[in-house]
C-alpha cells in the first residue's frame, strides 16, 4: 500500500515574485488539517504571486474543492494552464470540473413570502372556483344522464333490466336494515327529548305530534339519503372508478357501446326506486320507534297513538316527504357516477375521488333539504 503524504502549501518569498509552492496528497483524510492550512495562507499573496502545482500528489473532490477556495478559480486555471506545469491530464480535469461547478453555482433566491391574509383570500378564491367548476359538471352530467334517459325511453329494446334489478337490490334491499334501525332509533331519540322538554309544560302528548311531523316530513327522507349518499354514492364511484382505471370503459367504448346507457343509467334508475321505498321504511320505523317510547315513558298506548296520528297528522305532510326522496336519489346517483368518471388511473384517486363524491352527495342533499323545508314552509303545504 502506497503511503500518503499530507498535503501542504508553503509561500515563498525568497524568490521574485513570491511563490506558492501546493504539494503532497490533497484528499480526504486530510481535510481537518488542509483546511486550517488553507484558512492560515488566506490573505499572505496577492495577485502577482505565482502558484506551483508541480508538487501536488493524491488528489480528489474535496481537495479540490480546498484548491479553489484557496486559490480561486480565475488563478487556479491560469496555473494548471501554464507550461511548465507538470500536473496529469486526470488532476487538471478534476479541478477544471470543481472550480467550473463552484464558479456556476448560486445560492437560490428564495420566493418573497406572501402575505397571511392574501394567502387566505387566494385559498377562498381557489376552493370558490373548484365549486363552481364542480357544479357546472354536474349539471352538465345531468343534462347527459336525463338525454340518455330519453333516448332510451323511445327504445325500449335497449334497456338493461337486468342490471337495474340487480343494483336496485344492492342499493335498496341490502340497506333496508340499516335504514331500518338508524330510523328506529333516532326516532326514540326524539320521542324521548320530546316527551322530557314537554313534560314540563304539561303537553306530553304532542309528543305524537312531534315524532310523526319530524319523520314525515324531514328525517325519514333525510336520514335515508344521508345513508345512502355514504353507502351507494360511494360504491357507485369505486366501481366506474376502478373500471376507468384499468381501462374498462375505453375498452366499452371501442365495442360501440355507451358507458352512459351501460353504467350510469341502471344506477340511476335503480336508485330512484330503491330510495322512496326506504325512505318510506324509514318513516315507518321513526314513527314505531317513537310509539315504543310513548308506550314505555308516557303510556300511551299503540291505539291512543295511531288514533292521535290519524286525527292530527295529515296526508300532505307524508307527500312532502315522499316528492323530495326522487330528487334527492337521482342526485346521489348522479354525483356518485360522475366522481367514478373523474378518477384518473390509480388506487389513490379512486379514493380520492370516493371520499369526495361522499361529501358531495351529503352536502346537495342537505343543501336542497333546506330549501325544499323553506318553500315548503312558505307555501303553506
Amino acid at each position: 500500500m502506497t503511503p500518503t503524504t499530507p498535503g501542504s502549501a508553503q509561500l515563498d518569498t525568497t524568490v521574485t515574485p513570491a511563490q506558492l509552492r501546493v504539494a503532497g496528497d490533497w484528499t480526504l483524510a486530510h481535510y481537518t488539517a488542509l483546511k486550517q492550512l488553507s484558512d492560515a495562507l488566506h490573505g499572505q499573496y496577492d495577485a502577482s504571486t505565482r502558484v506551483d502545482l508541480n508538487g501536488l500528489g493524491a488528489l480528489d473532490t474535496a481537495g479540490a474543492s480546498l484548491l479553489v477556495e484557496l486559490l480561486g478559480s480565475e488563478r487556479l486555471g491560469q496555473s494548471t494552464e501554464h507550461p511548465d506545469c507538470t500536473l496529469p491530464a486526470a488532476d487538471r480535469a478534476l479541478l477544471k470540473t470543481v472550480y467550473g461547478a463552484l464558479t456556476d453555482f448560486c445560492v437560490p433566491v428564495k420566493a418573497p413570502q406572501a402575505n397571511v391574509g392574501i394567502q387566505l383570500l387566494s385559498r377562498i378564491g381557489r376552493a370558490v372556483d373548484a365549486v363552481w367548476q364542480d357544479t357546472l359538471q354536474l349539471l352538465g352530467f345531468i343534462g347527459l344522464i336525463l338525454e340518455t334517459l330519453v333516448r332510451g325511453a323511445l327504445r325500449p329494446k335497449r334497456w338493461r333490466l337486468t342490471p337495474v334489478v340487480a343494483h336496485i337490490e344492492q342499493t335498496g334491499l341490502d340497506a333496508a336494515p340499516i335504514v331500518a334501525l338508524l330510523t328506529f332509533l333516532v326516532g326514540a331519540v326524539v320521542a324521548f327529548l320530546g316527551a322530557t322538554v314537554l313534560k314540563s309544560f304539561g303537553a306530553s302528548i304532542f309528543t305524537v305530534d312531534l315524532v310523526a311531523f319530524s319523520f314525515l316530513r324531514e328525517f325519514g327522507v333525510l336520514l335515508t339519503a344521508i345513508l345512502m349518499a355514504g353507502r351507494t354514492a360511494s360504491a357507485f364511484t369505486a366501481q366506474i372508478g376502478s373500471m376507468k382505471a384499468n381501462e374498462e370503459i375505453d375498452a366499452i367504448r371501442t365495442l360501440g357501446l355507451d358507458p352512459m346507457e351501460l353504467l350510469v343509467l341502471p344506477r340511476v334508475l335503480a336508485l330512484l326506486v330503491a330510495l322512496p321505498m326506504l325512505t318510506f321504511l324509514a318513516m315507518l320505523s321513526g314513527i314505531i320507534g317513537g310509539a315504543v317510547v310513548c308506550a314505555l315513558s308516557l303510556d300511551i298506548s299503540p291505539a291512543m297513538f295511531l288514533s292521535l296520528l290519524q286525527a292530527d297528522i295529515g296526508v300532505q305532510h307524508f307527500l312532502v316527504g315522499m316528492v323530495k326522496a326522487p330528487i334527492f336519489a337521482f342526485l346521489i346517483a348522479a354525483v356518485g357516477c360522475l366522481e367514478g368518471f373523474k378518477v384518473s388511473g390509480s388506487a389513490e384517486s379512486v379514493g380520492a375521488h370516493t371520499t369526495s363524491s361522499v361529501v358531495q352527495s351529503i352536502f346537495v342533499v342537505i343543501v336542497l333539504d333546506a330549501v325544499a323545508a323553506l318553500f315548503f314552509m312558505e307555501m303553506g303545504w
